[in-house]
């Protein structure tokens, strides 16, 4: 019995033990972030600032394929081949005679041909040689090509080196912008939960009041001196607070989501946000609502027009670079496995290759005039988008104006229509006023309160957008 009771006390302890351990492991893996780290985690973990920043290792790979293809390359190959009928080279037929009266035989490699009578009567013996025909190659064999070649001249190349190295400047601009974007969106997400907290929180503080009016209207009534009906006005009350709740905490939870997606946190990671939307105003920065000064050359937007445009004035000149020629050296090695008996193929050859382009039909013509007239729309583009920015800001500057006095008022209406509520509470509970007087001064009051928190998002996201069109480009 001892033993079974000390078990169990050690399980218990184990329990305990692990519980706690879980407990503190939860806590310490959930993220408490501000706005300031919300958008920090953004910059490292959202998808779409991770793929502008592998465009910008692609584009450095890019850059170094460019300008690999003008270094020296080194290239082996190895061919075999298999020749089913192998040519022969065989000697012309060779000869001598002999006179002499019996011939001589058996002369080595020589074959005695049958004698013949000379002019003095006399037995002419003739030898004659015959040579054994000899293989000009191999049956099989393996030929090895090593090559060295080394470009000299490619005005081509020339242009496209000073293209990928701007297109890399591109891809830098487009990861700021992504940035800019990321921080905007997730500020932006930040607000609207904590604006939805802080709505909930009201919501929850205004049930409590009613409730405790209902239990004293309620007891009010089961004494006789209210009328029965003012207990299920407060019923009503109380139901239409819980369910503007329930409404707010759904889109929350959804709002949270997206502030998870936007920081790039899977949904079953904890987060926990640090900073209130009273703090968030209190501190808030409102040096924007007499600011005059943007200065359009220092928008990411407008730099990346800008690198469009060299773009494509590169582009252009490669085009009509296409007139120049190209100009490459090599050296070449050619090794047989096995060597024939007549080779005439030289083993080393250094050459100089030129290729100069004549005549095409004027089809390098067009597409130079095709790449001008891109140049030419990416001037206008550019000017565009300089004029689209400046608009930008200035109606950005005006929402932001406006945001900022629509909140002084609401804010203001919202204390307000809070004191009225309040008096009217009181006033009710003497029997002064009627519940549906009350009714109607909370709802008053719960209208300012969900004009208030509106306006002091629509303040935060026009501070949140102005900020990212004055944010200057900095090279990363």
């Amino acid at each position: 019995m001892r033993f079974f009771r000390g078990c169990l006390t050690g399980l218990c302890l184990v329990a305990i033990t692990l519980t706690s351990q879980g407990q503190e492991k939860e806590k310490k893996d959930t993220l408490r972030l501000s706005v300031a780290e919300a958008q920090k985690y953004a910059l490292t973990y959202n998808r779409s600032v991770q793929a502008s920043k592998m465009d910008i290792e692609i584009a450095k790979q890019k850059v170094w394929e460019t300008t690999a293809s003008g270094l020296p390359q080194f290239t082996a190959t190895a061919d075999y081949q298999h020749i089913f009928n192998v040519p022969e080279f065989s000697l012309p037929t060779v000869g001598f005679t002999e006179s002499k009266i019996n011939g001589v035989d058996n002369v080595p490699g020589f074959t005695q041909v049958q004698p013949f009578k000379d002019k003095y009567g006399s037995n002419v013996w003739e030898y004659v040689y015959n040579s054994p025909g000899a293989a000009l190659s191999p049956k099989d064999n393996v030929t090895f090509n090593f090559t060295l070649s080394q470009l000299v001249f490619s005005g081509e190349y020339i242009v496209g080196l000073q293209a990928s190295r701007v297109y890399k400047e591109l891809s830098d601009k487009s990861y700021v912008k992504s940035e800019n974007s990321a921080k905007e969106s997730v500020a932006s997400s930040y607000y609207v939960v904590q604006m939805l907290t802080e709505n909930i929180n009201v919501l929850k503080e205004n049930l409590k009041v009613i409730d405790k009016t209902y239990q004293d209207v309620l007891g009010m009534s089961q004494q006789g001196f209210t009328e029965t009906t003012e207990p299920d006005q407060m019923k009503i009350n109380k139901a239409t607070v819980q369910t503007m709740i329930t409404s707010l905490e759904g889109q929350r939870t959804v709002a949270l989501k997206l502030l998870k997606v936007q920081m790039g946190v899977d949904f079953s990671q904890e987060v926990a946000l640090t900073e209130g939307l009273n703090s968030i105003l209190e501190k808030g920065n409102f040096q924007y609502l007499n600011s005059s000064n943007f200065n359009v050359e220092n928008s990411v937007d407008y730099e990346m027009m800008k690198t469009q445009e060299s773009l494509m004035n590169l582009s252009l000149k490669r085009e009509k670079s296409k007139f120049l020629p190209t100009i490459s050296a090599f050296y070449r090695h050619q090794q047989l496995l096995k060597e024939p008996i007549l080779n005439f193929q030289p083993k080393d050859i250094l050459g100089v290759s030129l290729n100069l382009p004549i005549f095409t039909s004027g089809q390098r013509l067009s597409v130079v005039k095709q790449a001008k007239l891109t140049l030419d729309k990416t001037r206008l583009n550019k000017e565009d988008v300089k004029q689209n920015l400046t608009l930008e800001y200035e109606k950005a500057k005006i929402d932001y104006q406006t945001a900022f006095s629509n909140f002084s008022t609401n804010k203001e209406s919202k204390e307000l229509s809070y004191k009225i509520y309040n008096n009217n509470i009181i006033k009710y509970k003497e029997g002064v006023i009627t519940s549906m007087e009350l009714t109607q001064s909370q709802n008053q009051y719960l209208t300012a309160q969900s004009n208030y928190f509106n306006a002091a998002l629509n303040l935060l996201n026009a501070q949140a957008k102005i900020e990212r069109i004055v944010s200057k480009y900095e090279k990363p």
